[in-house]
């Protein structure tokens, strides 16, 4: 029974793996947004909430060991419980937007569902000031509310959240390497 259960799932995840034109024509205009950004010494910053934190923190260190380009996340425990005690979960990366977002950043939003809140808020933040195209990455219900917020949106479809991850994360280091190369 495992057996075919891992054979199941390695299939469904190599299916969502498999990069269309579109999706690659996305990834070549975001790469060229990121040297944009090197470029003028400007910065990144990428926002995600539970594994979508961890892989904006992963994201965050090969970004810059790797490319060189200036990133930031505020997944730090103190940041995060100050800026959400004081202006609520909801707004807490809007309000880190407005500290530290200046303009020509970039702005990632990572949200599997698409529907939280907090990043929601965040775009619509975003999308009133001079940042550089609004890149998210989303997945269950296509057309989803932050997808329809973002300028370049990558959606995988799947309402697995492992899935869905695992596909934003290969999506995320793959800008990386194409950079590092």
């Amino acid at each position: 029974m495992s057996k075919s259960f891992f054979k199941h799932y390695s299939s469904e995840i190599l299916d969502l793996l498999k990069l269309d034109n579109k999706t690659i024509l996305k990834l070549e205009k975001v790469k060229n947004f990121l040297k944009i950004v090197k470029k003028n010494k400007k910065k990144v910053l990428i926002f995600g909430n539970g594994g979508s934190a961890a892989i904006a923190n992963h994201f965050t260190i090969d970004l810059i060991k790797n490319t060189k380009i200036r990133c930031l996340n505020f997944n730090d425990s103190s940041t995060l419980t100050c800026l959400s005690n004081d202006f609520g979960y909801e707004n807490w990366v809007k309000k880190s937007l407005e500290y530290y977002a200046d303009k020509g950043d970039m702005i990632i939003i990572i949200s599997s569902s698409g529907e939280s809140k907090n990043m929601t808020n965040a775009c619509k933040y975003a999308l009133k000031k001079k940042f550089l195209p609004l890149i998210t990455l989303t997945g269950f219900k296509k057309g989803n509310t932050v997808s329809k917020l973002g300028n370049i949106n990558f959606w995988i479809n799947s309402k697995k959240y492992n899935h869905v991850e695992n596909s934003h994360q290969f999506l995320l280091l793959s800008l990386v390497d194409s950079l590092a190369n």
